[in-house]
């Protein structure tokens, strides 16, 4: 008799696990993040092809002759801690900046930003995932920077999973 219990309580605890599978498993985002140095908005893409790592990507752009500049990079996201509607993570971003400080001078440089964040969902539009992400900063543009870094959801990003 004990050994069935044993048996229904170990099954009861892998039947449980598989409630916490991401729903973005497997799907695109698509959306925005404001998460470049050089600030400029940029659309952002992720994909999370297995149950614990994400690779994304960052995109901007901007032809003003002040302010202006690009910023091009990846992401990957390594899942800590999951729940139904939330999941922690670690991720790494590493991108190519550029900013326009006027019409003939600008900087060229670098972005590495080592951050942990939380993207969640709310019951009913889980398609939708508003990312928290605080951590550190190394860029350089003019000058080589460290910086402690926070970006709540509508910097760091909203995505809408197809």
């Amino acid at each position: 008799m004990l050994s069935k219990v044993k048996y229904i309580l170990l099954l009861s605890l892998f039947i449980s696990t598989s409630a916490f599978t991401r729903p973005h498993l497997n799907r695109l985002g698509i959306g925005f993040t404001n998460q470049l140095v050089n600030e400029i908005p940029a659309i952002s893409f992720k994909l999370q092809r297995s149950p614990v790592v994400a690779i994304g990507g960052i995109l901007g752009y901007s032809n003003s002759d002040i302010g202006g500049g690009y910023g091009a990079g990846l992401k990957i996201h390594r899942i800590i801690f999951d729940e139904p509607f939330l999941n922690f993570y670690g991720s790494m971003l590493g991108a190519l900046i550029k900013q326009q400080v006027s019409k003939t001078e600008s900087y060229s440089g670098f972005q590495f930003d080592f951050s942990f964040g939380s993207e969640f969902t709310f019951r009913g539009i889980e398609s939708l995932g508003f990312s928290i992400e605080f951590g550190l900063s190394v860029n350089k543009l003019k000058d080589l920077v460290i910086e402690t870094a926070g970006n709540n959801f509508i910097t760091a990003g909203v995505h809408f999973y197809l």
